[in-house]
């Protein structure tokens, strides 16, 4: 590219490796994303890509200011991103590109004028069906899917709200597959009939690591809510399994919908319904209804945002924009899809902390390149403003990965991670660092270390912190941790001598 390229930023939230057919070609592969995988294909994955904050507010704030949580000032979803905070969107705009966002924001704030030349953002989590922005001129409600109306603003922008004497930014940032996990009426029956395989960690007893992981609350079979997560509204002699709280989650979803839709949505999960209502559920028989209703819904809700995909790829196509566009597919954070009994994330454990991450790069990137190192979330920023020509600020605590790109370097000698929302969902704040091969986990609130072997106990099973074994890495483990945290300036108060209330 001999000019500056554009750019489409593609966030989705909650979006589980585990759930991008590109990134599992090698093990067990739950659904195809067949738009995803053409990205894939035709550009790069980076494989240990890695959030720092595993909750939606915190990881967005770090991608787009390169910066951790404490440095940001947004370390809980209550937390709003301050206006003088420099953003990768507000610097391209100053720098001479077009600017655009529209879809999820979830960042306590509207979009700055300085950032984007035009916006239109969900407010909080956003709605499913029949979705409200918020605008400028103020709130909008729009009929239809969330992902497909979210796209079509994002393109109708690119054609005809732009201006095209500039390069651009374009964010496109979905919703889905954020809870309550509501498909778009097309892929109602995309899984009927079909069993997924449950994952190996179902059945975790939370044994050989910290106690404070039995006091969570966010398993599967514990957890859920009959009405928005499982979808069913009267669980007959089932009842008493789950809560089924009115207005939980998406139950306002249902309020949102028109007759017709309404009408679609109840003939679509009247079976499912009709099986728990007239039916009594040994344990075993309600842990793979729930699980396999969780993973359904949840996998249909992806395969409305890689429908999307494919349409701003294919608009690219058709206007002669992809040789000259830098696309970025990323999540702000990974995903539970019953690992370890759970949904949801906030843990430093994998299936939370790593993030998908594909860049189509033409001329830079060579086609169905993988790599290996260490990366952030905190990276993409810096990323985006060197690609582009633009001064990376000094307080921006990411790295840049054009070195990775160009020679696979490693710019990370380990990753440090903190999670700082005490209590919510039955996880206590906690903090970390992660190397290729060890992760040691900071349970202050318990003034507990666990260490774990990632080559030897990939799923996170067992804590190696008192086996004499180890000794020698939990040495340099902990001395690694404790420069990490002198270097992010991290507070006392942030430690085991902090004050945190019972979980």
């Amino acid at each position: 590219m001999s000019k500056r390229p554009n750019i489409l930023f593609i966030l989705s939230d909650d979006h589980a490796v585990q759930a991008i057919s590109a990134l599992n070609r090698e093990g067990v592969q739950l659904n195809q994303t067949p738009n995803l995988d053409r990205l894939a294909d035709e550009g790069g994955t980076f494989r240990n890509s890695f959030c720092n904050n595993s909750i939606c507010t915190p990881s967005r704030a770090s991608i787009l200011t390169g910066k951790h949580s404490l440095q940001n000032g947004v370390l809980t979803l209550q937390d709003a991103l301050a206006k003088d905070q420099k953003t990768f969107a507000g610097l391209l705009k100053e720098s001479g590109y077009a600017t655009a966002l529209v879809g999820k924001w979830h960042l306590n704030c509207n979009p700055k004028d300085e950032d984007f030349d035009f916006w239109e953002v969900l407010p909080g989590q956003g709605s499913y069906y029949n979705p409200d922005y918020i605008t400028p001129q103020g709130m909008v409600r729009r009929e239809g899917y969330v992902s497909d109306i979210t796209t079509d603003r994002i393109l109708e922008w690119m054609e005809n709200g732009r201006d095209k004497e500039k390069p651009f930014l374009a964010c496109l940032q979905f919703k889905a597959p954020h809870r309550p996990w509501m498909p778009a009426p097309r892929f109602y029956s995309l899984y009927e009939g079909h069993t997924f395989p449950e994952p190996e960690t179902l059945h975790d007893d939370y044994s050989n690591r910290c106690e404070i992981l039995k006091q969570n609350r966010m398993e599967i079979t514990k957890h859920m809510n009959w009405n928005s997560d499982l979808k069913v509204r009267d669980a007959g002699p089932n009842s008493h399994r789950l809560g089924n709280v009115a207005k939980a989650h998406g139950e306002y979803e249902y309020d949102r919908m028109t007759p017709e839709q309404l009408a679609a949505w109840n003939e679509a999960y009247a079976e499912r319904e009709a099986y728990v209502k007239n039916n009594v559920l040994t344990d075993e028989e309600f842990e793979a209804f729930a699980y396999q209703s969780y993973v359904k819904d949840y996998l249909s809700c992806v395969a409305a945002v890689d429908d999307n995909v494919g349409r701003a790829l294919q608009y690219l196509d058709d206007q002669g924009l992809a040789e000259d566009t830098i696309v970025v597919y990323c999540a702000d954070q990974g995903f539970y899809l019953g690992e370890h009994r759970w949904f949801d994330k906030r843990w430093i454990f994998e299936e939370s902390m790593r993030m998908p991450l594909i860049v189509r790069w033409p001329g830079k990137i060579e086609s169905g390149s993988v790599y290996e190192s260490l990366v952030q979330n905190i990276d993409y920023a810096p990323t985006l403003l060197e690609a582009c020509g633009v001064d990376i600020p000094g307080d921006m605590q990411g790295t840049s990965l054009l070195r990775v790109i160009e020679d696979g370097s490693e710019i990370h000698d380990e990753l440090y991670y903190h999670y700082y929302m005490h209590g919510d969902h039955g996880v206590p704040a906690h903090d970390g660092i992660r190397t290729h091969r060890y992760k040691l986990i900071h349970f202050y609130t318990e003034k507990e270390f666990n260490l774990i072997d990632l080559e030897l106990d990939p799923m996170e099973l067992k804590s190696v912190h008192d086996d004499p074994a180890y000794q020698d890495i939990l040495k340099e483990m902990m001395h690694r941790y404790e420069l990490a945290r002198i270097s992010h300036h991290i507070p006392e108060a942030c430690g085991p001598n902090g004050v945190f209330p019972p979980l």
